[in-house]
């Protein structure tokens, strides 16, 4: 738990990190007051981050609220969570206190709607790609068998890099609803990749592999070989990235990002007129 910085200088590295937290404000009781009107406090997944409503089972239930809003209680995925709550509880009635009185509390969640972007193979591409995504409200994940590239990643909460000597074996970790991108160092250890995914019977919304055109071709055709739905081999963006730029990873970084953000505003609105929002 931190307590040096203010509440304001946490919320926006909070903000910054990309780190889902719960801002609550003590904003009157009637009664028996355990803290002053206003007084707040920050909750992660972990728990209680900073501050403090009162202490006791008054906190403890605030806690209990504000990570359900951020959907490690209930398990709820994070786009159908609610982002605001009101509460006014009854002291007796609700908490279980002998004092009487109520207290009403507002709890405010933040960063709760994490975009995954997950890339296999921290080469040059990805190593171009990444500081890209970082200003976007999303959290990349890394996944190579060479350590020394991976290292040489960007240190922030908002990036994970994982090593490992099997990366289709780590397909079956992927968040749900990951944008995932093939971008190693070989056109087998990508094609290795693509047919785990294919055979976790996962569907990721975004499937992007590096490579020509002829090498696409070349994929395309293996993993139909090996028994691919031909369908699902067809949502597979390959070449990966938009028609724009040269072959220069920088410029490879942007088609890719930009293909992105194109897809997942194409998700989020399919989503929405499922759902009538």
């Amino acid at each position: 738990m931190t307590t040096e910085k203010s509440y304001f200088d946490l919320c926006v590295e909070l903000s910054v990190d990309g780190t889902p937290f719960v801002s609550v404000t003590f904003l009157a009781a009637q009664g028996s007051a355990p803290q002053d009107s206003g007084s707040k406090m920050i909750v992660t997944e972990d728990g209680l981050y900073w501050g403090t409503v009162g202490g006791g089972k008054i906190e403890a239930r605030a806690i209990e609220e504000a990570r359900a809003l951020l959907g490690d209680v209930s398990g709820t995925p994070s786009a159908a969570l609610q982002k605001t709550l009101l509460v006014e509880w009854n002291l007796e009635r609700d908490l279980g206190m002998t004092c009487g009185g109520t207290v009403r509390l507002f709890f405010e969640a933040f960063n709760t709607d994490v975009w995954d972007v997950v890339i296999f193979g921290a080469g040059h591409v990805a190593q171009a790609l990444v500081p890209v995504l970082l200003p976007l409200s999303c959290r990349v994940t890394c996944i190579d068998t060479r350590r020394e590239w991976l290292e040489r990643l960007p240190k922030t909460a908002k990036v994970s890099a994982v090593q490992t000597d099997d990366p289709p074996a780590h397909v079956a970790r992927l968040p749900e609803g990951a944008f995932v991108l093939c971008l190693t160092h070989g056109h087998e250890s990508d094609l290795a990749i693509l047919e785990a995914i294919f055979r976790s019977g996962r569907r990721f919304p975004y499937i992007g592999a590096i490579g020509s055109k002829r090498k696409a071709a070349e994929m395309r055709k293996a993993l139909r070989q090996a028994g691919v739905d031909p369908n699902a081999i067809e949502r597979i963006h390959s070449p990966v990235g938009l028609a724009i730029g040269t072959n220069a990873p920088a410029e490879i970084a942007l088609s890719i990002a930009a293909q992105l953000l194109q897809e997942r505003d194409r998700v989020a609105s399919s989503s929405s007129a499922v759902t009538g929002d």
